[in-house]
């Protein structure tokens, strides 16, 4: 079993910058990611790390803007987002554990967090 806890979301501008933080708990270090659900869409992909930090990858719409890293040591994955624009509003989930397919798909994941607000206004 593993537990996932987003923290870091809130309201900005902007423009401006948050950064994100999923602590986790529970069973070996896997493969996670990040992704965003906003109002009446659909849970899209934002970004993924392999367990070890050696693969990253984003969606189109983030790269560039997000930068997404982990540390072992302390069971925990950050989001670093950049030139954050109103589009970019929504509830932001960290998952972990993909079982098969592709890992940008959210049925591809087992473990959830409870997801945390982030808001940019224009």
């Amino acid at each position: 079993q593993v537990q996932l806890v987003e923290s870091g979301g809130g309201l900005v501008q902007a423009g401006e910058s948050l950064r994100l933080s999923c602590a986790a708990s529970g069973r070996g270090f896997s493969s996670k990611a990040w992704f965003r659900q906003a109002p009446g869409k659909e849970r899209e992909f934002v970004a993924g790390i392999s367990w070890n930090g050696g693969r990253t990858y984003y969606s189109d719409s983030v790269k560039g803007r997000f930068t997404i890293s982990r540390d072992n040591g302390k069971n925990t994955v950050d989001l670093q987002m950049n030139s954050l624009k109103p589009e970019d509003t929504a509830i932001y989930y960290c998952a972990s554990d993909p079982t098969s397919g592709s890992t940008t798909r959210p049925s591809s994941y087992r473990y959830w967090g409870q997801g945390t607000q982030v808001t940019v206004s224009s």
